[in-house]
């Protein structure tokens, strides 16, 4: 039995759905701007861009349903809906036609953003963490395993606060497809059973306040809904 020098914290799950097992989560990584409208409303060119990842901690998780304070050191916290790939059997350089017998299953999940600090950091060359990687930043639907999805590929995705949807696209928008991004992510570094890829969101982010209910989906998996409480 090993000695710790203190009792190490708890391993950061994810419901799985249909069962009482847990989807124990080792790292979180996100795709940025990985739809066109998106990237334009962001200012920035989709057609230039190779793929970019950056990742939030695992214990950023918060179970479907839970309400999420309202973070500090922001004023413009905004939401971002994603479909969220939870691998299942580790691997590197995956080729594309591989990489669904990587995959454990999928969810919903929403990227919650300090766009503000977000923004410094983009505009002075710095990492995105404090506006990403911030204390339950990463709401997640329980985990639909694979050979339930519908499809990774195509599929409303949608979002809507206080129920008056602000975000409303396909999968098929995705500039870079589940197969092609999980593929190139696994060339940078091998990706391990527990991982979960947010793969990015689409069009009309924006912001939300104390009191804010967010909710949202994609085809074929449960809907998420995360209520924003008041400032920590």
């Amino acid at each position: 039995m090993t000695d710790y020098v203190f009792p190490p914290y708890p391993q950061a799950s994810v419901a799985v759905k249909g069962t009482e097992a847990r989807f124990p989560v080792r790292r979180i990584f996100c795709v940025g701007r990985n739809y066109a409208a998106h990237a334009r409303e962001m200012g920035r060119d989709p057609d230039r861009e190779p793929p970019f990842f950056f990742t939030k901690p695992a214990d950023a998780v918060v179970e479907n349903g839970v309400t999420v304070p309202y973070p500090p050191e922001t004023e413009n916290l905004h939401y971002e809906i994603e479909l969220v790939v939870a691998i299942g059997k580790g691997g590197r350089n995956i080729p594309q036609e591989e990489v669904y017998d990587h995959i454990f299953g999928a969810a919903v999940g929403i990227d919650l953003t300090r766009r503000d600090l977000q923004l410094v950091a983009r505009e002075m060359g710095r990492p995105w963490d404090w506006g990403k990687a911030f204390d339950m930043s990463a709401p997640v639907t329980a985990i639909t395993p694979l050979a339930d999805v519908a499809s990774l590929e195509e599929g409303r995705i949608w979002l809507a606060v206080n129920d008056v949807v602000k975000q409303d696209a396909d999968l098929a928008d995705l500039i870079w497809s589940v197969k092609e991004h999980v593929s190139i992510l696994s060339q940078s570094m091998t990706l391990e059973a527990g991982d979960l890829i947010m793969t990015g969101t689409p069009a009309g982010v924006g912001a939300v306040v104390p009191g804010d209910v967010i909710t949202g989906g994609v085809a074929g998996l449960d809907d998420i809904r995360t209520p924003i409480g008041p400032r920590v």
